[in-house]
């Protein structure tokens, strides 16, 4: 589960009004998992671990404050309404300029060195030109990409706000409002489930999600492990739904409720559902999602429903037994490492790379090729 960015709208934010009822299903939870100990024995991945539990319920109450937070402090970049938005557009402008001149420079100098290193000139005389410029390289081009992409992050989040679109709207209303509720329910759903797999396949919305994954338990605790950064991401806006003649609040709704029933799929303790299984997402549903095995990857995206899988080709049922996390887990329960450690590892990435193409595809192609083009760099 993801926690998308919230609509712009003066509705109850019904995810708030549900905190009580997180908390009470996970003692109901904690108990079952208790009896199940005392009854068969034996430590299970749906198990609470104080630091594992503590660390997930700091990133949920981080991910409430951060729809308060980030605006306010990325509002002086922000395009249209902060004074320094141009200034960065301009300093990703020109970090990428010194960057491609010190690319330039690094690739003459690697040349120039080599040849006067087949005339005899000392390995050091030979690498200091092109080490030089490539320093200079690999400070600009962190700098430009942190400020472009912060530059463009902004810039979207304020021309999809749903307030914006509604006012843009194609058809003046959709209808009555339980049909416009129900519009809205369907139709976040569908646009759910390709910006989740979206954040799967494109590394920098990886970053933002990730912290969802970093988990390797797997019980409701779990589903309250939400992103903060959400305000560094983009994603096919939920406004859209706004376009054909449904209110803002409608769909406010519909977000809240699809959150809502995302929580309780985070368990171990309830196996399957029957034939709900065909059309709803369910706990061995998402139980494949959070798996870290190979056949699991990147599988069963969806939030209510499960049929956007089975209908585009990402529906995996649970076979083998799932292992939880991330491919290469993080071993930290510190909230700012586990909000912030794939940023750093693309920043790293970036700054290692020797030309544009490569930078940006560590940032816009999936994780999954960063670390299988980084493994023979090192080596």
């Amino acid at each position: 589960m993801k926690r998308p960015a919230k609509p712009g709208s003066d509705t109850i934010d019904l995810t708030v009004v549900a905190v009580p009822g997180y908390f009470a299903a996970m003692g109901v939870e904690y108990w079952l998992q208790r009896r199940r100990h005392a009854r068969d024995g034996g430590a299970t991945a749906g198990d609470y671990e104080a630091r594992d539990t503590l660390a997930s319920l700091a990133m949920g109450q981080l991910s409430l404050l951060a729809p308060f937070v980030m605006p306010r402090l990325l509002r002086p970049v922000t395009r249209g309404k902060g004074r320094f938005a141009k200034a960065l557009v301009g300093a990703a402008v020109g970090a990428a300029a010194v960057t491609t001149v010190a690319d330039v420079l690094a690739r003459r100098a690697d040349r120039r060195d080599g040849m006067t290193a087949d005339d005899g000139a000392t390995a050091e005389d030979a690498t200091s030109a092109p080490s030089t410029a490539r320093k200079v390289a690999s400070i600009g081009a962190v700098a430009a990409i942190a400020a472009g992409g912060l530059a463009v992050t902004t810039a979207w989040a304020t021309a999809t706000t749903p307030e914006r679109l509604w006012e843009r709207r194609l058809v003046r209303s959709f209808g009555p409002a339980p049909a416009a509720l129900a519009a809205a329910i369907l139709g976040w759903d569908f646009l759910y489930y390709w910006n989740h797999r979206f954040m799967h396949t494109s590394r920098y919305m990886w970053a933002v999600h990730e912290v969802h994954h970093s988990s390797e338990r797997y019980n409701l605790s779990t589903a309250l492990r939400q992103p903060v950064a959400d305000a560094l991401g983009t994603s096919i806006p939920y406004g859209l739904l706004c376009l054909i003649g449904i209110p803002p609040s409608a769909v406010a709704t519909a977000r809240g409720l699809n959150l809502i029933y995302q929580f309780w799929i985070h368990t171990e303790a309830i196996d399957r559902i029957g034939r709900a299984e065909a059309t709803l997402n369910s706990p061995s549903h998402h139980r494949v999602h959070h798996g870290s095995q190979r056949q699991y990857l990147d599988r069963n995206h969806g939030g209510i429903l499960i049929v956007w899988d089975r209908m585009f080709g990402t529906f995996e049922p649970e076979d083998e037994r799932v292992v939880y996390g991330l491919t290469t887990n993080i071993e930290t329960f510190n909230p700012a490492r586990i909000a912030a450690h794939e940023y750093a590892d693309m920043a790293r990435d970036i700054a290692s790379s020797t030309g544009w193409v490569e930078r940006l595809s560590f940032v816009l192609r999936g994780p999954g090729w960063a670390k299988q083009h980084r493994q023979p760099i090192a080596a």
